[in-house]
């Protein structure tokens, strides 16, 4: 099994540099990248650089552009984490957050949060204003339910869990949770436009509020799941060889797929439904770096975080003063790249 090498986190560190700086220097206001890097040095302690910024232009920076570039590193490392934990854990090229219906029982539970703010007169521009805590953790128990109810009706008949089985699994799940939350939404008409845009998927912020509420979760969801990485490799060789190795399979295997659906609600709490990063990334390490999760999570991080801060950078800039949903963007250039997963990997057993 391949070992993660330095000069394959530097690229990573690099994309991740790279993403953010144009993130933060295009949009509305242009500005020059040289002097946004040079801002962005200025938040180091006792670094002063003369960036020929006004002060307009650096407000802009770091209360508008750089909360929203952190918020997408942040959500775009977890999704592409949570893909690839769940694609070890099930021994399955197409486990995603969204497939296995953890994004559905997350967006249930958001649109059950939306729905009792906006009936009560607590709802504001902001889906996680007022309780910053209550909307990850609802999200939390929605998508462990989701995927704990995948997971059951994948195994049901059986230890196999084939491709096939887990999809139509996720697909039934995420069928009858979508089905409640159209119910939710039916019965709370004054939600639907707050919903609705949630669903799309975002990453506006006004100031670091989100990063805040999310921090904490990405923190933890990042620490358990790459401290378990070697385990998804032992994983990967059967229940029994783990077993014979010293692995408590079934432990492990709740332990990680907590993790990952907690990194999945604290996201999904705070971007909406934004889809296929968790295949895309994890897919596109594995054929460039090799198929250890020794490497392949670790670097899902850096590579999410780039990936959906560029693919935000799109959704703002493409139609121009119009924004696109980001979950849209993804969804371009996710869909294609999944049917290539289905035509060309062997494990697919559809």
């Amino acid at each position: 099994m391949s070992k993660l090498r330095p000069l394959w986190v530097v690229i990573g560190l690099v994309a991740v540099l790279v993403a953010g700086v144009a993130g933060i220097a295009f949009g509305p206001v242009s500005l020059p990248p040289g002097s946004v890097a040079a801002e962005l040095l200025n938040l180091i302690p006792g670094v002063h650089i003369d960036s020929g910024l006004t002060e307009r232009e650096i407000a802009i920076i770091t209360q508008i552009r750089l909360p929203r570039v952190v918020l997408g590193l942040l959500v775009g490392g977890m999704l592409a984490l949570a893909g690839g934990c769940y694609q070890g854990v099930f021994r399955n090229p197409l486990a995603d957050p969204h497939l296995l219906g953890v994004a559905a029982g997350a967006g249930l539970a958001v649109t059950a949060v939306i729905a009792f703010r906006v009936s009560t007169g607590r709802s504001g521009g902001d889906v996680t204003s007022g309780l910053p805590i209550t909307t990850p953790i609802a999200a939390f128990i929605g998508a462990l339910g989701a995927v704990a109810l995948t997971y059951l009706l994948g195994v049901a008949g059986g230890r196999d869990r084939s491709t096939a089985t887990l999809i139509l699994a996720g697909v039934a799940v995420s069928t009858f949770l979508a089905a409640g939350q159209t119910y939710l939404m039916q019965r709370n008409v004054d939600a639907i436009r707050e919903v609705y845009s949630w669903l799309l998927g975002r990453l506006a912020t006004a100031g670091w509020h989100d990063v805040l509420v999310v921090l904490p979760y990405a923190i933890i969801t990042g620490a358990v799941v790459l401290l378990y990485r070697r385990e998804l490799d032992v994983l990967s060789v059967g229940d029994d060889e783990a077993s014979s190795l010293g692995l408590h399979p079934q432990r492990s295997r709740y332990v990680l797929l907590a993790a990952a659906s907690l990194g999945t609600a604290a996201a999904v709490s705070v971007s909406g439904l934004i889809g296929f990063v968790g295949i895309i990334v994890p897919h596109t390490i594995r054929l460039l770096f090799g198929a250890s999760y020794r490497v392949i999570l670790p670097l899902a991080v850096l590579f999410g975080g780039a990936f959906l801060t560029l693919t935000d950078l799109v959704a703002r800039t493409v139609a121009s003063p119009a924004e696109i949903p980001i979950g849209v963007v993804t969804a371009f250039l996710g869909a294609p790249f999944f049917v290539l997963i289905l035509r060309t990997s062997r494990r697919v057993a559809l």
